[in-house]
């Protein structure tokens, strides 16, 4: 198997297709680019509750990454890693992480992505927290 980044010439041969986990193997950043680095955004709505479903929780924490990236003239679309923090994490969760992920993202390639099952996070009832960095091309 050949997992290949769409659009792109680079594969990684005898490596499988991550693209049914929300994730991919490899991305390249121009060096003219300007880099954001995004905290980690958790689940809360904009009166700081949190949801107990983990997938509204992910879809919130989407929504959030989107408010930061936009404050800086980005979008989900120029995210090439994010670090996925889960509590509990569980084949479950990952096929709810993969629905958001799909959803937010579409059909376009997904950013590298760690995913690391913690026991907790910063606050009671946080399920979720996505940290990212997206290149935005320099303006010429």
């Amino acid at each position: 198997i050949s997992a290949c980044l769409v659009g792109s010439e680079m594969c990684i041969r005898d490596s499988y297709d991550p693209s049914g986990n929300a994730y991919s193997h490899v991305a390249e950043v121009r060096a003219d680019s300007r880099l954001l680095f995004i905290a980690g955004q958790g689940g809360e709505d904009s009166q700081g509750q949190l949801s107990p479903v983990f997938a509204d929780q992910a879809r919130q924490a989407l929504a959030n990454l989107e408010r930061a990236l936009a404050s800086k003239g980005a979008s989900l679309a120029q995210v090439f890693k994010l670090t996925l923090l889960i509590v509990e994490h569980s084949e479950a969760r990952l096929h709810q992480w993969v629905a958001e992920a799909d959803r937010a993202w579409g059909a376009h390639m997904k950013p590298t992505c760690t995913l690391i099952p913690v026991p907790r996070l910063a606050l009671d009832g946080m399920l979720v927290e996505i940290e990212a960095v997206a290149a935005v091309l320099l303006k010429t």
